[in-house]
């Protein structure tokens, strides 16, 4: 089996290569997934799941070196990697929560690099792995050629959803879920959007199909260790790209797609299009009918922006020919939650997104504080025996 291991502490990531070329891809992983969850964009990038590192266990022949997929459109191969997070897959699972933060994934990305003989590829990540990837990002900028994250947020209250009736089930549901089969039904509200579950697909729905597909990869795989769930919810909520890391990743040059599901119940887009905004003019915002797992959802939308930014980058596309976002105009100023006009009735605007801003994060936080409360007193209760009392003299 494919494994590297991280100079001088120990951790080894499993990892997969997939097509041969002399275009690199490095796809990077979110929270409690492992890099089969990147099914659908291998196959796109590669054009093949088949592994091409030897050790393929699927039975799947691996590509042939002469037959080099044209999936870069201009007939040179891509070469994809994958890999399993620390934390999750079969990757090592540090116990303690602060051997999980972002700098130090973003460095096991640097390893996988390494060990692979990468001096420069296209990162490309989902959700925790797309705060992995930005961190990386501002960590070694010259050797990133583009970037992309999907269904991102910038870390710590923004990784909170809306608060509204839906996410609070979903919140309650998941941390209620022991079992593949109660894993595998919230998981589905949280990935796709209502109307993808809905469709059907011959005489079932969507949601019956992967319902079953999702049971069973569970079951395969195992439920994520609770080290491993709680150290990369840590990197989560410890992330934040500060804005010398901004400026960082917008001195390098490279072009930056941010891809985000318009349906998404985790990752706000509002906090995806405000890190567009940051990396303007080389960020272009594409925003999709989809779920948290829109890369699933609209495999083909997601894998065509991906091979956009691929070619756009390899022909030294203008960052003024890339983006999409709107030229900042003079006599604007930016605020840390609004763009505002320089003029006396403006900042009575500012004022009022703020104040509705700073009351949504408290909301949220006692939220948050809530459901821990709820759930460690739920375990407290259980553990608790019954004490035997004997009768009372009469």
């Amino acid at each position: 089996m494919p494994f590297c291991e991280v100079r001088n502490n120990g951790i080894k990531l499993f990892y997969r290569t997939y097509g041969r070329g002399p275009v690199k891809v490095l796809l990077i992983i979110g929270l409690a997934g492992t890099h089969e969850s990147w099914g659908p964009q291998i196959r796109g990038l590669a054009g093949t799941d088949a592994p091409s590192d030897g050790g393929g266990d699927s039975g799947a022949a691996a590509v042939d070196g002469g037959d080099d997929n044209e999936s870069g459109g201009d007939g040179s191969g891509i070469e994809v990697c994958a890999f399993d997070n620390r934390g999750m897959g079969r990757s090592s699972v540090p116990t303690k929560k602060s051997s999980y933060t972002t700098r130090i994934m973003a460095k096991d990305a640097i390893a996988i690099m390494d060990h692979l003989g990468w001096k420069e590829a296209h990162v490309f990540g989902h959700s925790m792995g797309a705060m992995i990837a930005c961190k990386l990002a501002a960590m070694v900028p010259s050797r990133i050629l583009s970037l992309a994250v999907l269904n991102v947020t910038g870390g710590g209250f923004e990784c909170f959803p809306k608060l509204d009736r839906k996410t609070v089930s979903i919140a309650f549901r998941f941390l209620r879920a022991k079992t593949p089969e109660q894993r595998a039904a919230v998981d589905l509200d949280t990935h796709y959007s209502k109307e993808y579950l809905e469709e059907y697909v011959g005489s079932n729905t969507r949601r019956a199909i992967l319902y079953q597909e999702y049971v069973k990869a569970i079951s395969a795989n195992g439920m994520q260790s609770p080290n491993g769930f709680e150290g990369q919810v840590n990197a989560c909520w410890r992330h934040k790209v500060t804005p010398t890391e901004i400026e960082m990743i917008r001195s390098t040059g490279f072009l930056v797609s941010v891809i985000h599901g318009r349906h998404d119940v985790i990752a706000q887009m509002y906090y995806a299009r405000r890190l567009a905004e940051k990396l303007h003019p080389f960020a272009r915002m594409v925003d999709l009918h989809g779920g948290h797992l829109v890369s699933h959802e609209k495999t083909e939308e997601v894998n065509q922006a991906l091979l956009e930014l691929i070619k756009a980058s390899e022909m030294k596309v203008s960052p003024e020919d890339w983006t999409n976002l709107p030229t900042k105009r003079p006599g604007w100023i930016s605020t840390k939650f609004t763009l505002v006009k320089n003029t006396g009735g403006g900042s009575s605007v500012s004022l009022t997104y703020s104040i509705l801003e700073r009351l949504h994060i408290i909301l949220l936080y006692f939220f948050s504080v809530f459901v821990l409360v709820f759930e460690y007193g739920r375990k407290a209760i259980r553990s608790l025996k019954p004490v035997k009392v004997g009768a009372s003299p009469t």
